[in-house]
């Protein structure tokens, strides 16, 4: 039995204090691989120090989060292409739309996320889907750019069962699922009920989102399996089932 965290920011520095503990712990608790999504320029060469310092543990992903789309995104979204180009990335993402925090940039985010998909079609990579109060736009773009090639994962899913079931009627979507699961009035284990496993891999977005009984705490990789306990108990399996399908899931999704 082991679990994949298909999604961790371990670059971040709330993990520098620790950062070697925290991923000898992860992996005593069988949790062996990590993926790393970049967020903008400011964050790929310590994302990638990371990978090179933990290869075969270690993934990097590369793409523009939404909230860092400003004036300058083509400039950082040509960075990006760059190192695509120039290293082993095993994603596009995190990459998307977030209309919580900030709207100003909508257009430009709409635009970046448009051309990562693109990116992501022309070097055969899946993608990291970043939504936030955006079901609808991304749901709009994707439904004039999907291919069946097309395939990847809507990040720290926390949307309602009609959302759900229009990710998987893409048919090459996953749906991230993490501590969100464990919030006592969050409603996705009511949504996760009528799914399959094989719909689903996992994932903390350490250091943010932790689980119960560490809401509000950073989140370590550890905490993965208190989401794949959750996980087994609303699907009425083991936790030995869990880990086996989500992690054939995330490695071949993330062909690693």
């Amino acid at each position: 039995m082991y679990f994949i965290d298909t999604h961790i920011h371990l670059y971040d520095s709330e993990f520098d204090p620790d950062l070697e503990l925290i991923i000898n712990n992860a992996i005593s608790k069988k949790i062996t691989k990590f993926i790393l999504p970049n967020l903008d320029s400011k964050t790929i060469d310590k994302m990638h120090h990371i990978t090179h310092l933990y290869p075969e543990i270690c993934y990097s992903a590369l793409g523009l989060h939404p909230t860092s789309v400003n004036e300058n995104y083509k400039t950082e979204l040509n960075l990006i292409e760059q190192h695509i180009a120039q290293t082993n990335c095993v994603a596009i993402g995190e990459i998307g739309i977030d209309l919580y925090w900030d709207k100003t940039f909508y257009n430009q985010q709409v635009d970046a996320f448009i051309y990562q998909i693109q990116l992501a079609k022309k070097h055969q990579l899946p993608i990291i889907i970043h939504t936030r109060n955006s079901f609808n736009e991304v749901f709009e773009i994707l439904d004039k750019h999907h291919t069946s090639t097309l395939k990847g994962v809507f990040h720290c899913f926390s949307g309602n069962a009609e959302q759900a079931q229009k990710i998987l009627d893409y048919k090459t979507f996953k749906l991230g699922i993490g501590g969100v699961l464990t919030f006592k009035n969050s409603g996705l284990d009511k949504i996760i009920t009528n799914m399959s496993l094989s719909d689903i891999v996992l994932e903390t977005d350490g250091p943010y989102l932790a689980p119960v009984p560490y809401r509000g705490k950073r989140n370590i990789p550890e905490y993965l399996l208190l989401v794949a306990n959750k996980l087994a108990e609303i699907k009425n399996t083991s936790t030995d089932i869990v880990a086996q399908i989500t992690s054939q899931n995330a490695k071949s999704l993330f062909n690693i």
